[in-house]
């Protein structure tokens, strides 16, 4: 990451709690430029402020660019599938958790769906239980169960107190009652996924702290079933199933990788569901990325407005998306 974004992702956390009160003057002047820069001229300790490398001049500008999106995005829900390596390094973890508060200081709802695989991983090889995949799905049994709920618990715990390390305030949800599932089945024949679901509805306490001004739902993939059965969730498709169900104005999905490549492994900036499924047609988007595309798909077609495919390996790469004109992943859109 260059200094420049690093610099911009850290003047936008700084000033979100100013922005946020000065919103009310900004939307009366229908976001005049004019009316941005006197705004952010008036933030304490401007003419001081080195963030980065970046001078004066240069956090008007990061700010300016960032208000619009602000003000589009206030009090609409997010939906934030948190995983893969940014789970596994010190520096991304509070990047993301401090990118999370930030969103909710500037009155934004996001609700954060996390993984755990790596851990899990680890956990039932040190079990001496071996770990199985269908399409990339964990079969889960049920002493897999008890190892993935153990572990789960851990990671909503450190992220909670993580979110609230830097100002926000974190409600875990581990127990699997916010999700209500159903059995998902393998797709081949004669083959069981076991203790694995997916989400059907959403609990009226999830519902209630999605639009909470000084919440943070931080949901783990476990969800229960008819039976009252506790069930393994794949976290990308607990965070679709939420964010569609919650009818949220995005869904961000955090890869291993830069977003969606084309034939030329650029990266796809923009993307919509016709394109998309040419490029899976022809074999460009395939492997680990297949899923998630699918998972953005199904969630642009079940309502939420957009979905994003970020490198969950960028610093700060949450805001960054969200928050700035050049972003850090692909968009994916309905049309």
């Amino acid at each position: 990451m260059d200094a420049k974004a690093k610099g911009r992702a850290e003047a936008l956390i700084e000033a979100m709690p100013y922005l946020r009160q000065a919103r009310r003057k900004m939307s009366e002047h229908k976001y005049d430029t004019g009316v941005l820069e006197e705004v952010v001229r008036e933030i304490p300790g401007l003419m001081k402020r080195k963030v980065a490398g970046a001078g004066r001049d240069e956090l008007i500008t990061f700010w300016v660019e960032a208000l619009p999106y602000l003000h589009a995005f206030r009090d609409r829900v997010i939906v934030v599938k948190f995983g893969g390596h940014a789970m596994t390094a010190a520096d991304l973890i509070a990047d993301f958790e401090r990118d999370v508060a930030a969103l909710e200081s500037a009155g934004i709802h996001p609700i954060v769906v996390h993984g755990g695989g790596p851990m899990i991983n680890a956990r039932l090889a040190e079990a001496d239980v071996k770990s199985e995949f269908v399409d990339g799905v964990r079969v889960t049994d049920d002493a897999t169960m008890a190892v993935a709920q153990e572990v789960l618990s851990e990671v909503n715990q450190t992220i909670c107190k993580g979110i609230e390390a830097h100002g926000g305030r974190a409600v875990g949800l581990v127990d699997g009652e916010c999700l209500k599932v159903e059995r998902m089945p393998s797709g081949a024949p004669g083959v069981s996924l076991g203790r694995v679901g997916l989400v059907r509805e959403v609990s009226p306490e999830l519902r209630n702290l999605a639009t909470q001004a000084d919440a943070i739902p931080v949901v783990a993939p476990l969800g229960v079933d008819k039976d009252g059965v506790i069930c393994n969730v794949n976290a990308d498709y607990a965070a679709q199933g939420v964010a569609a169900i919650l009818g949220a104005d995005k869904l961000v999905l955090m890869t291993n990788t830069e977003g969606v490549l084309d034939a030329d492994e650029r990266l796809i900036s923009r993307i919509d569901g016709a394109h998309t499924e040419e490029l899976i047609e022809s074999g460009v988007i395939g492997g680990g990325m297949l899923p998630k595309v699918r998972c953005a798909l199904d969630a642009v077609k079940g309502g939420v407005k957009n979905a994003h495919i970020i490198d969950g390996r960028v610093e700060h790469a949450l805001l960054l998306e969200l928050l700035t004109d050049e972003g850090v992943g692909t968009l994916v859109t309905g049309s």
